[in-house]
């Protein structure tokens, strides 16, 4: 869900801007093909200045995520590859971890320790 930035947690809000439209995208509510809202719309939607969505949509734009018309806006890019498949097998393991009383914080120490030993 797009929402407004949070201005105290020491991210810089274009990096949040870019994490929710990836987000968006990776959970399906963005599509290949889509049209984002428009430049002036996300300005009110993330509470930022103009110039701070503009330079998260070129760094999309530039990582291959989003493609840009002139005049018309952006839209996620048409050949942009989701692999469903992982998404659903992130979220199975998440709901079994969660039954298992494991925090976020452990899961980020446990997936960063098995994911540099395994190979």
């Amino acid at each position: 869900m797009l929402r407004s930035v949070n201005k105290h947690n020491g991210i810089p809000a274009y990096i949040q801007i870019i994490h929710m439209i990836k987000s968006e995208i990776i959970l399906g509510r963005l599509k290949p093909g889509d049209q984002i809202p428009p430049v002036r719309k996300l300005k009110e939607i993330f509470d930022v200045n103009i110039n701070t969505v503009l330079k998260a949509l070129d760094k999309l734009r530039t990582e291959g995520i989003l493609d840009s018309e002139q005049g018309i806006g952006f839209f996620i890019n048409k050949n942009l590859n989701i692999n469903s498949e992982a998404v659903k097998e992130i979220e199975m393991c998440v709901k079994k971890l969660k039954k298992l009383e494991i925090d976020l914080q452990t899961l980020f120490i446990i997936f960063e320790e098995v994911w540099k030993n395994v190979h």
